[in-house]
């Protein structure tokens, strides 16, 4: 072949080269990047396809809570709850089983959460999930391991439930993979005591979760020194564990038409023939049994907004004076017994102070602060005059209406009516500056001191307050008067067991001459103080671990764990100045049920107390608490119960978008006072402030707690959109460098 006609072959080859990295470039840069780029955006319209569907406020045709989405103007409808209480009562113990239906009114898949109320002395040890014709059993597990597994099977599309004490009487059920306009039911069951005060025994259900506000953070500043050299640098130390944090759900607007609807039946077995049985705040049907049982149900639905109290009592003749019962669970006996002291007619005649504290915060708006100002003016229509007193009111700010307690003169008691008369409610809750100032004992010395503090309770700092009271407490003693429709009845419980105290609940302005009549019946009848048990065996273990003075009408109240029920238990204390003891024989308790899990959850609460008194340290607390919690299979703050489906429901790559479940706001709690301008967060530690200034001060502030707004954001889609886009860029570079590499050999 001439070099001629080699030249032009070697050119023609060169040219077809070149023309096929061309072709190749083209397909590569233009091409492929863009058949990525369609896909990408195929994946994201097909995700957001798959999304619960957008609604606008208009395109609403019936109530429903709509929660903000991560889109301007669009929405997504909240799932619906409706729970079911079908609650036992034998005798001193209730076995209660809670059934919530949750229900996905959307067409996307959605996890539910819930804040809920229970009981605070309830032990809650079962947790059942139904999906169709499935019963999946929860497990108990220490709370970190239980989130993690609910969180994997979430992940995994597969159905869950948890259950979570975020306080001892509030929890939160987490529902995850709810599917497209799929209904699931969750079934709690936990067992608590029945209560007995003043010669009624009382069931309480708390439905609703007030909102809580979240007080200024005034936990002391604990610093250790690091010093090298002579130079250094203080280092904070961590807090202890704390339950401080903020109760955060979503609130049912005024105008909405919406509820969590509850139905309740129990059914009543005393152990007597019971007499006087009545619902105090909800119509009910009651259909007796013969002497010995009832069944009592709502009249109807009830909504979520009030807590439902039922009252019984015996034939006055019959009222029994002690109780005691039994339960055998596996090699160990487990005993109950109510104790009520002696009623003593003759009246305190030592010296008293008595300090009254009301709140008047936002919160108590409404038909609250009635009732708190109703109860304060008739307890100090009951002073004597040798008694001494002094009124504190507190909101976001703080007055003491004397500098000093001063003698129940006619004069200081009309002047101290007529300031509460002028109080309104208003601004947020600052507790503990009310509670430090009434625990001030600086001026009085000696004496009996009584401190009366009307509130609802509603904060998120208990355990601070807790704290301050069993340091501070000394000789004072405190009674809480819980005020309102739902209140803080844990810190309410709480505070009076470690002020060696009482706690009064005032649901209605209707009950405020006799709750408080009773409560001025304590205050001025002896105390039964050195109180102490004994037993004729050994190795019982008993709880409380600190055992309360007694009052007139408060019953002692003992759970024990034996191997044997035989021997004596004695009760001995001192009335005045004549002891007292009480002797009961231990083979004849009365069988009854669920008496092992009320003593387990007692001798956590006794761990707790330890903790705060300053007894054992923290680690031996919840080393105490997590034994007894999965011995006995509870719910605490350091275990969850956690219930998984193994079967995957959520197809893979369809996004799961959470929706918190929205809360009524407590009956008689007035919105326009809870949610009103910022409050005035400073707080004084004494102002001369009279009716004038109280009035003139409610007319330029208004009040706002800590509470979120109704919204929330989507999660982001679940697809490999980015992905695809990353694959594009990635061609692009490669056809790039081919392009690059067919220009080299072209022009060598």
């Amino acid at each position: 072949m001439s070099p001629a006609i080699r030249h032009s072959h070697n050119n023609a080859r060169a040219i077809s080269l070149s023309q096929f990295c061309k072709f190749i470039w083209f397909v590569n840069m233009l091409l492929l990047p863009i058949l990525a780029v369609v896909l990408s955006l195929l994946n994201v319209a097909s995700a957001r396809a798959e999304q619960p569907a957008y609604v606008t406020p208009n395109a609403v045709q019936s109530g429903s809570l709509l929660l903000q989405s991560g889109e301007a103007g669009q929405y997504i409808e909240a799932p619906r709850l409706a729970s079911d209480f079908n609650i036992d009562i034998s005798g001193p113990t209730a076995r209660a089983r809670l059934s919530q239906v949750f229900e996905n009114p959307t067409n996307g898949w959605v996890e539910g959460l819930y804040v809920f109320p229970l009981p605070e002395d309830s032990a809650v040890y079962s947790l059942k999930m139904i999906v169709g014709d499935r019963v999946i059993v929860a497990d108990i597990k220490e709370k970190q391991a239980a989130r993690e597994i609910y969180e994997k099977a979430k992940s995994e599309g597969k159905k869950a439930a948890l259950i979570e004490q975020q306080r001892p009487n509030i929890f939160t059920n987490a529902v995850a993979n709810l599917g497209p306009n799929e209904k699931l039911v969750i079934q709690i069951e936990y067992q608590q005591a029945v209560r007995l005060s003043d010669n009624r025994f009382s069931l309480r259900v708390p439905l609703v979760v007030a909102p809580r506000y979240n007080p200024e953070n005034s936990d002391p500043i604990v610093e250790t020194a690091d010093i090298q050299g002579g130079w250094g640098q203080q280092k904070t130390k961590p807090a202890q564990g704390s339950d401080n944090g903020a109760i955060e759900a979503p609130l049912i607007m005024p105008d909405e038409n919406r509820i969590n609807p509850v139905t309740i039946t129990i059914n009543l077995k005393a152990g007597f023939p019971a007499a006087n049985i009545k619902s105090l705040y909800h119509p009910v049907k009651i259909n007796q049994h013969g002497e010995l049982a009832s069944t009592i149900t709502l009249d109807g639905k009830a909504t979520a907004e009030r807590d439902f109290v039922l009252e019984w009592q015996a034939a006055e003749s019959e009222m029994p004076t002690v109780g005691l019962f039994r339960e055998h669970v596996g090699n160990d006996y487990y005993l109950l017994a109510y104790i009520t002291p002696p009623r003593i007619k003759s009246p305190v005649n030592e010296t008293r102070e008595i300090i009254f504290v009301i709140d008047n915060s936002g919160s108590m708006g409404g038909t609250s602060i009635k009732q708190a100002k109703a109860s304060l003016d008739y307890a100090l229509s009951r002073l004597k005059p040798t008694d001494r007193f002094n009124v504190i009111r507190f909101d976001d700010t703080l007055t003491k209406f004397f500098d000093d307690s001063v003698p129940a003169t006619a004069l200081n008691i009309t002047n101290a009516r007529d300031y509460v008369s002028a109080l309104e409610a208003v601004g947020g809750t600052e507790m503990l500056p009310a509670l430090h100032a009434a625990l001030d004992k600086s001026h009085q010395k000696d004496g009996l001191r009584q401190i009366v503090f009307l509130t609802d309770g509603e904060i998120s700092n208990e355990r601070q307050m807790l704290d301050v009271i069993a340091s501070r407490r000394d000789r004072s003693r405190l009674f809480m008067v819980g005020i309102g429709s739902a209140p803080n009845t844990y810190l309410m419980n709480k505070a009076s067991e470690l002020g060696r105290g009482t706690f009064t609940h005032i649901g209605a302005v209707e009950e405020v001459d006799q709750r408080m009549r009773e409560l001025f019946d304590k205050l001025e009848s002896p105390v039964v103080t050195n109180v102490k048990t004994g037993f004729s065996q050994e190795g019982i273990s008993l709880t409380p671990g600190l055992l309360p003075d007694l009052y007139q009408g408060e019953p002692l109240v003992l759970a024990a764990r034996t191997k044997q029920v035989s021997g004596t238990m004695t009760v001995e204390g001192t009335v005045g100045s004549r002891p007292w003891t009480v002797t009961l024989p231990l083979d004849a308790a009365s069988p009854a049920e669920g008496i092992s899990k009320i003593w387990a959850r007692r001798k956590i609460d006794d761990a707790e107390v330890d903790m705060k008194l300053g007894k054992i340290t923290e680690l031996a607390a919840d080393t105490r608490i997590l034994s007894l919690a999965l011995e006995h299979h509870l719910v605490t703050r350091l275990t969850s119960l956690v219930a998984v489906d193994q079967t995957p429901s959520r197809p893979a790559n369809t996004p799961l978008t959470r929706a918190d479940i929205p809360l009524q706001l407590p009956a008689g709690w007035d919105f326009e006072t809870l949610f009103g301008a910022r409050a005035d967060r400073s707080v004084l530690d004494h102002a001369d402030a009279g009716k004038e200034q109280i009035l003139a001060r409610g007319k330029n502030r208004t009040a706002a707690p800590n509470i979120p707004a109704p919204a929330m954001s989507l999660p982001q889609t679940a697809t490999p959109a980015m992905l695809n886009m990353l694959q594009g860029l990635g061609i692009m570079f490669i056809g790039f460098l081919i392009f690059w590499l067919a220009r080299r050999k072209e022009n060598a």
